[in-house]
């Protein structure tokens, strides 16, 4: 026993159970083992950053309001924030005025508001400047509108159940309607400085109804309407002179050629019949015969078909005494045309129908002696 006393060892010093070797033997042995040590220790150090930041901030209470009665230059903004615009400000706390909400440290435009405001300016917009619209075209209406009138007319409107503005907006929303007629609408004090507004002229001419802007632009431009209407009727006027005249000559020259037909027909029926069928055509019968009732009241056409028998050589007019009363009888003067040859072709070919002329030839010779009109 006391031989394995006297041979156990004595326990070393603390510095010889770490050795440095142990601690250098620890750390990483490749570049990349130590890169990532690296990385793991910064992200560690910003985490504990950030986490004190974050305890610091909101340990920390916020920063009052200055007063807005205060002086910005001599205001100490180191302890207080400054009053934001469209805020009032008190004891450090902050309050938009009406038309506006909080967010955050600012004060914003409330939506709802601007919705109300804008249908407000535009009632205001229409009923002015349809007002000034019916007095520039029926004499009635009116131009300038008070402010309390205009604003009795307001608190009127929002009355009304289908057009009713929120009681919590309504006074702000009437408040920025009238900053927006004051930019949209024409401006004046009477005599007693009370403020009017009025429909500008520019403005005031898309209220205007379609009819009146026509009178308006006529009496405008009354001596131009008048050279323009004149024209026009002139226009019109002309060229229905020269239609009428062209159909007139047209229809003329449509009858003259029926007409020569009809006298180159009857010396051939006349020999046919053996002289039983006169050869000759009382004119005003041919007139009747060939004209309607409506063309008979126009006087021009027939005359004009006289004058077109009139210069043509072949064709014959002399009076004849029939019943006591002279007529002007046309006849067909010229034999062997070319119309006649080949009329007589057709006819020789045809024997209904020269027997139906041979009878209308002889009725015509019994109504020449009675003295009535021939249709032959």
């Amino acid at each position: 026993m006391s031989s394995n006393g006297k041979k156990r060892k004595r326990p070393q010093p603390y510095e010889t159970q770490f050795p440095v070797e142990l601690f250098l033997n620890s750390l990483p042995s490749s570049k990349a083992d130590f890169g990532r040590l690296i990385a793991v220790v910064s992200i560690a150090a910003a985490v504990a950053v950030a986490c004190n930041f974050v305890a610091t901030s909101f340990s920390q209470p916020p920063k009052p309001f200055c007063d807005t009665t205060s002086d910005p230059d001599g205001s100490p903004f180191d302890y207080c924030e400054p009053c934001p615009e469209n805020g009032e400000c008190y004891d450090g706390k902050l309050k938009c005025i009406d038309g506006y909400r909080k967010h955050v440290n600012l004060c914003v435009r409330d939506g709802d508001v601007d919705k109300a405001a804008m249908k407000l300016s535009k009632w205001v917009e229409v009923r002015l400047c349809e007002a000034y619209a019916q007095l520039l075209c029926s004499g009635t209406g009116k131009c300038w509108v008070s402010k309390d009138e205009l604003f009795n007319e307001l608190d009127n409107y929002n009355l009304g159940d289908n057009h009713r503005v929120d009681e919590s907006i309504y006074a702000p929303a009437k408040q920025r309607a009238i900053q927006n007629i004051h930019s949209l609408l024409e401006t004046k004090r009477d005599d007693y400085g009370i403020e009017e507004f009025k429909c500008p002229e520019l403005l005031v001419n898309h209220y205007k109804p379609l009819s009146c802007v026509v009178q308006q632009w006529l009496i405008k431009h009354a001596l131009l309407s008048m050279l323009t209407f004149l024209s026009l009727v002139g226009c019109i006027f002309i060229a229905n002179r020269v239609y009428q005249r062209h159909h007139l000559s047209v229809r003329a020259e449509h009858l003259y050629h029926e007409v020569c037909e009809i006298l180159e027909e009857k010396p051939l029926e006349s020999r046919r019949v053996n002289g039983e069928c006169e050869p000759w055509i009382v004119a005003s019968w041919l007139r009747d015969h060939l004209l309607s009732p409506k063309e008979r009241k126009d006087p021009l056409l027939w005359r004009k078909v006289e004058e077109l028998i009139q210069e043509d050589s072949r064709i014959d007019q002399y009076p004849k005494l029939l019943k006591g009363e002279s007529k002007v009888v046309w006849e067909w003067q010229v034999e062997g045309s070319l119309g006649s040859s080949e009329k007589r072709k057709k006819t020789d070919g045809n024997t209904p129908e020269l027997k139906k002329s041979m009878n209308s030839c002889s009725t015509v010779h019994r109504r020449v002696h009675a003295g009535e009109p021939s249709s032959c």
